[in-house]
């Protein structure tokens, strides 16, 4: 990782949370608990967020694994984002973004896949990412029937969704598949060796600390985060070779425990010729734009994100 930030100076910024989160409920959540997989699991599945109008939603089981799509009802491009959830790699379901995948489709006119991947410890890698490969096969298969244009297709993800989302273009660049037009990440879990840092443990980061951290990379690779060498695409920020990957936005809060790792990528990418938009949230932690959506600062978030898929999915301003 570079330039890893000094625990002094994450102190610091800790208490400098932005004025509009100061009421959001963003503590610390004890994913770390074993035992507390389960409830999370089913509280999550339970909870979803409202799509809004406008947006047709269904769910599809032939794509070898189970997508929920959103389609604007209205006037449509013919792009689509293929989308991954976060939840650590041990929880989530694609309805817990019905209120983000919503607003893209409505918005953007998209088609909007989101991708209900398994979850470790009793799946571990490469169990997700290959419904994530299988999903986008599934997609580009599927792009006639949808509407959509297999050239003008992005991928992207939140938190554990955005490390997968970037290890997905990795695996479609390496096998010589189409490669998404383009990626968002917002921020992401992109590197394992975060979670091995024993020294961040106590460093007070709100929503997702470095303890659930390391509870959900151990599930993913089966064993402790940190090890000299990773199967090829079990942690993004392992990736050797950048270059030849699609254009990335990355979005993170200096807050965030992903802050450092987000920042790393960014610049690798960048050094090897990859076009990357970096939007750094001062005073945001982890997850904070679900945590408060309807704040100005999430607001910002959101139309730097839909403001990057236009761009890159070529979709022309509404009059």
């Amino acid at each position: 990782m570079a330039n890893p930030v000094p625990d002094s100076d994450r102190r610091a910024r800790a208490g400098r949370l932005h004025p509009d989160l100061r009421r959001a409920p963003l503590a610390a959540l004890p994913f770390h608990w074993r035992w507390a997989l389960p409830l999370w699991r089913l509280a999550i599945r339970a909870a979803r967020t409202s799509v809004g109008p406008g947006v047709e939603v269904r769910e599809h089981a032939d794509a070898g694994v189970r997508v929920r799509v959103y389609r604007p009802l209205g006037e449509a491009s013919d792009a689509a984002l293929l989308w991954l959830h976060g939840g650590g790699l041990i929880v989530g379901a694609p309805a817990m973004d019905d209120g983000r995948c919503g607003a893209f489709a409505r918005e953007l006119g998209l088609t909007v896949v989101s991708v209900d991947y398994r979850l470790a410890p009793e799946h571990p890698f490469p169990a997700a990412l290959d419904d994530a490969h299988a999903a986008w096969g599934w997609l580009q298969g599927a792009a006639a029937g949808l509407g959509v244009d297999p050239a003008r297709v992005a991928v992207g993800g939140a938190s554990a969704g955005g490390g997968l989302a970037a290890c997905l273009a990795q695996r479609l660049r390496d096998e010589g598949d189409p490669r998404p037009a383009g990626q968002l990440l917002l921020y992401p879990m992109l590197d394992d060796r975060t979670a091995a840092r024993r020294e961040l443990d106590g460093a007070g980061y709100l929503v997702w600390h470095n303890r659930s951290n390391r509870a959900g990379w151990s599930a993913y690779l089966g064993g402790a985060p940190g090890a000299p060498e990773l199967p090829a695409y079990a942690a993004a920020a392992r990736c050797v070779d950048m270059r030849g990957l699609p254009p990335a936005w990355i979005g993170v809060g200096d807050l965030d425990l992903f802050w450092d790792e987000g920042r790393a990528y960014a610049e690798r990418l960048e050094g090897a010729g990859v076009a990357v938009e970096v939007l750094e949230v001062g005073g945001a932690p982890h997850g904070f734009d679900m945590m408060a959506p309807d704040v100005p600062l999430a607001h910002t978030f959101a139309a730097s994100q839909t403001a990057f898929l236009r761009q890159r999915l070529g979709i022309a301003e509404a009059r």
